[in-house]
Order: structure tokens, then sequence, then C-alpha cells
């Protein structure tokens, strides 16, 4: 730290001395006509000899990465958004004067230059400069050592720095700019609206889960920050907008892993004359076309697993899967009183007053939900866990819903959707009951959702779909922080 510090007043003193000179160490008048893509796809494959019949002049800018002083030349290496190149820097083609003050640039400098391709001895494709000057003078040196699990904590808190070492950590970010304009290209192709809706929301509806609240001054009411749009959607499928759906930002007040940041970003879609079965056939031509388009192929490796994302995926009801994974006798699951049983005996933390839905669905969690490595569709899920799902015609004990797992944790949520509602103001209560019995995570009551449920929402299906997981999924990324530009964090000490 110290070091460092010595170098941030070395770096204060030249700009010191710019400002003396009546140098601008900050100018804003230098506009790049190129990149370093442009040059290198252009000229990656010419040979030397083709470069030197190249007359045109390049404009480029970029942060200094590399220098390498040979007294009155100089290598340096610059990039920008695309990449890297180098630059040849002499003091014999750019002046004396200019030569000098390219001298006390510093690694992490942004420059502008300007100059012809050229290929150097060892074959490099380099920008011999007859032009450089500085446009931003870096005041602190960076790291020299980026890389490690010692720095992650670093990495995280100044993604700044992380993006201009990393080069694969931009290529994520690309990535994930890249797979969210194709669920949105393919949506929009399957003729669905793109809306917004409120962030700050007077009930928060649509997942059990705890928000965050606050409070609005002028009309003196608590708000709180969305868990889901998901309500909110459904009414715009009330008021006739048959497909739509919303890339947002949802927030809540849980705990922070490898897979869980308070603030994410989900897909959520609603179709009506639709039920999930299309939902899951959606799902399965959206994942594989946009892992085509991002990996190339559809057999992915996510941390060391092959993971074959070739439609079609395979299919569990909550109880086959618990059966399959779990080594569970099927008739263990038909009644509460073995189904609790045998989530004591295997060590799950259970009350004795959870219904018999809990109780199964606490055994797939523990038993079944990690082992889910090749894409799966998990169905019939029980009633009383799915407020919103509709009950399945042949046995209401259970919903038209799956949950989408693929290496072993969930991708995705979707049901036919409840439209009845008698039936979900009931279920309503039923949640309203569970959280004044101590449940946080339950649903509150949403009259207006009723309001707009009696005018009548058509046989929809919908489903809500992790980006970030996804995005992990596709880019072999092992935590969420490493998808999410600034992931929250403990304060600095």
């Amino acid at each position: 730290m110290e070091d460092t510090n010595e170098l941030i007043k070395e770096r204060r003193k030249k700009v010191a001395e710019m400002v003396e000179k009546g140098i601008n160490p900050y100018p804003n008048d230098f506009k790049p006509a190129h990149t370093t893509a442009d040059l290198t796809v252009r000229f990656g494959n010419a040979t030397a000899e083709e470069l030197q019949g190249v007359n045109e002049t390049y404009s480029l800018a970029g942060r200094i990465m590399f220098i390498r002083n040979f007294g009155k030349a100089a290598f340096i290496q610059i990039q920008d958004r695309n990449g890297r190149i180098q630059g040849f820097v002499q003091k014999n083609v750019i002046g004396e004067e200019a030569f000098e003050q390219f001298k006390k640039f510093d690694i992490g400098d942004i420059v502008g230059l300007e100059g012809k391709p050229f290929r150097t001895k060892t074959g490099e494709l380099t920008v011999n400069a007859d032009f450089i000057r500085l446009l931003t003078k870096s005041l602190r040196p960076l790291p020299e050592k980026w890389h490690g699990l010692t720095d992650v904590e670093t990495r995280y808190r100044q993604r700044y720095v992380d993006l201009m070492i990393n080069p694969d950590v931009k290529d994520v970010f690309k990535k994930r700019g890249r797979i969210i304009q194709l669920m949105r290209e393919y949506l929009t192709k399957k003729d669905f609206m793109e809306v917004e809706t409120p962030m700050m929301q007077p009930i928060p509806g649509g997942a059990a889960a705890k928000p965050f609240t606050t409070h609005h001054n002028a009309l003196k009411m608590d708000l709180f920050l969305r868990i889901a749009p998901e309500l909110y959607l459904k009414r715009l499928v009330v008021g006739g907008i048959d497909r739509v759906f919303e890339i947002n930002r949802n927030f809540r007040n849980e705990g922070i892993s490898v897979q869980h940041n308070p603030e994410f970003t989900m897909l959520e879609f609603y179709m009506a004359y639709a039920t999930y079965d299309d939902m899951m056939n959606i799902t399965e031509e959206m994942f594989s076309s946009i892992a085509k388009d991002i990996c190339g192929t559809t057999v992915i490796e996510y941390q060391g697993q092959k993971i074959d994302l070739t439609p079609p995926w395979e299919r569990l009801s909550v109880k086959q899967a618990i059966v399959k994974y779990g080594n569970v006798d099927p008739a263990i699951l038909e009644n509460r009183e073995s189904a609790l049983a045998h989530a004591k005996k295997i060590g799950i933390e259970v009350n004795g007053d959870e219904s018999l839905g809990k109780i199964i669905t606490e055994l797939f969690d523990a038993l079944a939900e990690k082992k889910l490595i090749q894409p799966t569709f998990i169905t019939e899920y029980p009633t009383e866990i799915s407020p919103l799902s509709r009950k399945n015609d042949k046995d209401p004990s259970i919903v038209d819903r799956f949950e989408l797992m693929i290496g072993g944790r969930e991708m995705a949520n979707a049901f036919s959707e409840l439209n009845d509602p008698v039936d979900q103001k009931e279920r309503f209560m039923k949640q309203v009951e569970a959280k004044d019995a101590g449940d946080e995570e339950a649903h509150l009551m949403d009259e207006d959702y009723i309001r707009a449920l009696e005018y009548g929402l058509p046989p929809t299906a919908g489903e809500g779909i992790g980006i970030d997981r996804l995005i992990m999924l596709l880019t072999d990324s092992a935590s969420i922080r490493d998808v999410i530009l600034f992931p929250h964090m403990r304060p600095e000490k």
C-alpha cells in the first residue's frame, strides 16, 4: 500500500507539471476513427510486404497496458473496447517535444494515436505512430497481480479494474448483453409485446419472498420493491395484451450466495390461449437456439460437467424425481405421516405441522434437485405451495406447473395460470393465514388483482426465467457475482 501511495504521488506530480506547462492532462477533442478490431479484421492475415503498400492512416484511442522503452523508441500496447494492439513510438517520427511528453506516460494512461500498420520482425501487427497524445492521466497504477482467488473480493468491488485487466471478464459481459438481446428477439418474433411494470408496488406479489420496504413521503405510504412483475403482467393480459414480456430487475431481501443476489434480472412472459406444455416447448427452443449462438453448440460444459441442451428434455413429476434420485419407496410419498417420518429420518428440519405437499417439496429439494444436471422439467407440484397456478383437471391436489432444472439448480418456473377469481381469493386467504402464522414469504391479499380476474383472464400460461443463472450456465461461471457487474457486498472495512 505504501508503494502504491508513492506511485500516486509521483503521478500527481506529473499532472502538476503538465498543467504548469499549459498542457491539459484531460483533453476532450480527440475523435478516434477506428478500433483495434478494424485493424485486426482488415490486416490480421496481411503479410509484412502487403502492409508496406497501405497508405491509409488509422486513428485509435485506448488505455496503455504495456510499455517497453528503448531510449529513443518504445513499444506500447493499447486496449480499447474491442481488444488490444501494439503501437510503435519513435522520437524521430513524432518529434523531440512530443517524445519528451510521451516518456512521462504511464501504464494505465489513456492515449490517442495515429499511424499506419506494419509487422514487426516477430510478426506482430503494430501501428507505427506518427502522432500520440495523452487523453486521460491515470493517477492509480494498475495492479500487477490481479488474477486469483485472493483478489476475488477486490475484483467484484472494483469491477472497473477487473474489466481492464481481465479480457475474459469483459467477454462474459459481452455475452450477457448478447443473451438478453437474443431473448428479446426470440419473443418479439413470436409477437410478444415488451412492457415495463412498476418496481415500487403497494403489495408485493408474484413470488414467495421477503421484500425490501421503502416509504413514499408525498403519498404517505409504504411501498415494496418488487419481488416479481407477475401480477401486473397478468393484468395486462386481462386488458387484451395476449402476449407480453418484461426483462426486469427483481429485489428480494434474502441471503447472498453463489446463486443468489438481492437484486437480479429475470425474463417473465405470458401467453394467452396456451398451457404450461407450450411453455416447455418454447423454453427448449429458446435455450437451445441461444446456446448455439453463444457457444456454437447445444452440448456445453459447465464446471467440468457436460450438459446437453438439445431438445427434447426429460420430464419428471416431483414424486418421480424423489423416487429416482432419492431411492425412496413411492408409497412413502402417498400420506403425510410416512413422508414426515422419512423427512425426519434423513435430517430435514421440520416443525411437524407441515402439509403433505410442503413435505414432498422439502424432500425434493434435499434428495433430487442437486442431482438434476441435465435439463429436466419437474412437474406436478403440490397445490398448497403454488398459490397462483391452475389446478390439474384430473388431480386437484397438484397444479399444471413446471420448474426447469439444469446443473442442479432452478433455471425457470412456469405454469398454466389460475384464472378462477373465487379459487384465487381462497388461496390468497390461505397465504394470509400462513403469513399471520409467521411465514414471512407468504403472499399478501391483492384485492385489485382479484378484481382484474373478475373481468376475465383468458386461459394463459406464464414463465419466469432467471437470466443471471442462464448466463452463468452459458459462460461457465461458478458464481452469480461473476455475471453481475456490481454485485452487492458488505461495506469495506
